[in-house]
């Protein structure tokens, strides 16, 4: 009789893609990365919705260290340019109750005044109206007061359902020298209205005139810019103003898709958006060797928009980082891929992007397919924009160095391991990060 009280070894689990290739298999850290740093929060993407997606954030954020997911948490904010998700994860962290959230973390991660609106507004629909606001919260929404000053208070004063008088009420905020006038107007609802477009255009300003004195004052943001090109043009304000303002912007906090929004929309100025896209790389330095980008171009890139206000889709983040990358490498080669993969002319700007989506490389997603294309092309590292939902395995062994650039928020995906290295996001840090990576690895 075969012997009964025996040790029975744990089923192996594979993980696999949505489209069925091998997944990697990550660590939590890894893992809340990946779904964070492309996440525009309840979302809904081509695969997930935005609720499973934002119902793992929480999952994986409660068995890692507080620590490591404040520093990814401000990475998403700071380096890949999000919003709402970081401000999530804080919320998320505080509510460990593991004392390791300061206020200081807090501070860190509000860039702008509805940054304290929003936060108090996670913070409820997490815990409800009627508990008391963790004190960690109360204090940082305090000193992320002192961050502003009174034209960006009135700017954001009356945005949303929770106003910023509501949060100074909660939190107390001690006002810096010369605020005290500016804190007790907002707190009786008589701060004077801002100097912005909006709020001109709304109180019956004539357009153009608006619009070109704040071009000349410099009170127009870039993505009001971007925004606002069309309606600026059709007011009557000058091709030339318009062309100067975007030549001159600060573009620090804008994404590279953002700009092919812009361009879309407002084909009569394509030129010049695609030239202030490219000078906003600024200083950026040039990849060495030759560099083989490979861009998704299969169906799911396609399914879903970045967020419910947009008209752009996950190939439009990956084609204005495609446009960046082709700018910043010595020597290039391009590959779409879908259920096949192919080369493609190595054009700059928009046209990259134009010839990207009119490839006939679509439909599936064969991506370790187009990764041994790109193996007999020789290079020194391949950079692959994805989604990383693969139908074929994709192999480890490169011969170079290999990236795979995450555009989604997935739970599972390819390209760990081996020679590659996984980067999840929008931003155009992600070159930074590669360049300063391998810097660190060629000491």
């Amino acid at each position: 009789m075969a012997k009964t009280n025996t040790k029975t070894k744990a089923p192996k689990i594979t993980k696999v893609t949505h489209e069925g290739a091998k997944a990697a298999n990550i660590d939590a850290v890894q893992e809340l990365t990946r779904s964070v740093m492309a996440c525009l929060l309840w979302e809904d993407s081509f695969y997930e919705s935005g609720i499973s997606i934002s119902d793992r954030i929480s999952s994986l954020i409660a068995k890692i260290n507080t620590p490591t997911v404040l520093n990814i948490a401000k990475a998403t904010k700071n380096d890949m340019k999000l919003r709402h998700v970081p401000l999530y994860m804080l919320i998320e962290a505080i509510a460990k109750r593991d004392g390791l959230v300061t206020s200081n973390d807090v501070v860190a991660l509000i860039n702008r005044p509805d940054d304290l609106t929003e936060l108090l507004s996670l913070y409820w629909k997490k815990n409800g109206k009627d508990k008391p606001i963790a004190a960690t919260l109360k204090k940082g929404l305090a000193k992320g007061f002192l961050n502003f000053d009174a034209y960006q208070l009135a700017k954001y004063q009356n945005k949303g359902d929770i106003k910023l008088r509501d949060v100074m009420f909660l939190c107390h905020p001690k006002p810096a020298s010369g605020m005290e006038e500016t804190y007790t107007k907002l707190a009786n609802k008589t701060l004077e209205s801002p100097d912005t477009w909006e709020v001109q255009l709304s109180g019956g300003a004539d357009k153009r005139a608006t619009f070109e004195r704040l071009i000349k004052e410099n009170k127009l943001g870039s993505l009001a810019l971007l925004r606002n090109i069309r309606n600026m043009d059709q007011s009557g304000v000058s091709s030339s103003i318009i062309e100067k303002a975007l030549e001159s912007a600060n573009y620090d906090r804008i994404l590279p898709y953002q700009f092919i929004s812009a361009a879309v929309h407002n084909p009569k100025y394509e030129s010049q958006i695609e030239k202030a896209m490219l000078n906003s790389l600024g200083k950026f330095e040039k990849f060495s060797g030759k560099t083989v980008l490979l861009i998704d171009n299969s169906g799911s890139m396609y399914g879903a928009t970045v967020s419910a206000k947009s008209e752009l889709q996950r190939i439009d983040a990956a084609c204005g980082l495609a446009i960046i990358g082709r700018e910043l490498c010595e020597d290039v080669e391009i590959v779409v891929f879908g259920s096949t993969a192919g080369t493609i002319a190595n054009r700059r700007g928009f046209a990259l992007r134009d010839l990207i989506k009119l490839s006939q490389h679509n439909g599936g997603t064969e991506m370790g397919n187009a990764v041994n294309l790109a193996k007999t092309l020789k290079p020194d590292r391949m950079i692959v924009f994805t989604d990383e939902q693969s139908s074929d395995n994709v192999t480890s062994r490169l011969g170079c160095k290999g990236y795979t650039i995450n555009v989604a928020s997935y739970q599972n995906g390819v390209g760990y391991g081996g020679n590659w290295t996984n980067i999840t996001g929008f931003s155009e840090n992600i070159f930074r990060y590669i360049q300063e990576y391998e810097k660190f690895m060629a000491k």
